[in-house]
């Protein structure tokens, strides 16, 4: 499986992605500028990333406690998520990611 990722200078990039995983992971681990101060616990807004919008409707919905967090992101956009919230399954095998602004 791979998510595609576009980091904030437009560069794209292709990351291998394990069944289970959080996306947040996986661009973490391959060393792209994602904060994730708070490690995954949906206590901040540093994985803020934006779903390329043809991927936007297969994720499960935003929860409520991503919606709070995403209220002191910046730039927040329609299909902004935050990165933790979302696990890798191989239905979402090419998924395109943008980074968010810090």
């Amino acid at each position: 499986m791979k998510i595609i990722v576009t980091d904030r200078e437009g560069g794209e990039r292709e990351l291998e992605a394990t069944d289970g995983w959080r996306v947040m992971e996986i661009i973490r681990d391959a060393g792209l500028p994602i904060s994730a101060e708070c490690g995954g616990a949906c206590a901040c807004a540093t994985c803020h990333v934006y779903v390329d919008p043809s991927w936007f409707a297969r994720l499960e919905p935003r929860g409520e406690e991503e919606n709070d967090m995403l209220d002191l992101a910046f730039e927040v956009q329609d299909n902004s998520r935050l990165s933790c919230q979302i696990t890798m399954t191989p239905e979402l095998d090419g998924l395109k990611v943008t980074l968010a602004p810090e």
